[in-house]
């Protein structure tokens, strides 16, 4: 029985590919995982959630982090697997490399952040309520995270209930996650629809 998530089986967040994942993300794919539409919807969404000044964990990040151009931040710090993409990012002050699947805890003091945000990656997450329950600790009151997520994915890393499920389900999954984790007032919201270009959802939660 999976302690957070005992309705679903023991199976669910197995992956194809059991191989160790830091070996999978050692080469830098300096590539954008989203298409320009779908980048720009996620980038003018952010600017009606993130306070200008404040200090952003850009979680699962890589080269792009897909924050509003115009808008300063007092700090964004950027969480990845791969340190050639993380160095890269022009938008990060500072980043750290961790396989959160082996390590759900992150190095941050508590209630220092006003964002944790996460863009296509929950996928590959087995252990994703610790993760976000570790990413509600590091938020000030009145802190938000948000997760979005597309149909793309490397289907051999992403988790088994993910591979399953349609992305209303995979909303809904979200969604349980940040209510595990104990973020109040989550909702959904669909930038993008998929008719012209790539599907994008937000998943969003308060501290």
């Amino acid at each position: 029985m999976i302690r957070d998530l005992p309705e679903l089986p023991d199976h669910a967040f197995s992956k194809a590919d059991a191989g160790d994942d830091a070996l999978f993300y050692r080469p830098a794919r300096l590539v954008t995982h989203i298409d320009e539409g779908a980048t720009a919807a996620l980038a003018d969404f952010y600017a009606t959630l993130l306070p200008r000044g404040g200090s952003v964990l850009d979680l699962m990040s890589s080269w792009v982090s897909h924050l509003p151009a115009e808008m300063e931040f007092r700090e964004v710090v950027g969480h990845g697997m791969n340190g050639e993409e993380l160095v890269a990012n022009p938008r990060l002050d500072r980043w750290f490399v961790q396989d959160l699947n082996r390590v759900p805890t992150l190095p941050l003091p508590d209630e220092s952040l006003d964002a944790v945000l996460c863009c296509v990656g929950v996928q590959y997450l087995q252990q994703p309520v610790s993760v976000f329950r570790d990413a509600k600790r590091l938020l000030r009151d009145g802190g938000v995270a948000v997760v979005s997520f597309s149909n793309r994915c490397f289907p051999t890393k992403a988790v088994a209930v993910w591979r399953a499920l349609d992305m209303n389900g995979q909303a809904g999954l979200v969604r349980l996650y940040l209510e595990r984790a104990g973020f109040a007032a989550v909702e959904t919201v669909v930038l993008r629809d998929g008719q012209d270009g790539d599907p994008l959802v937000c998943v969003v939660g308060w501290r």
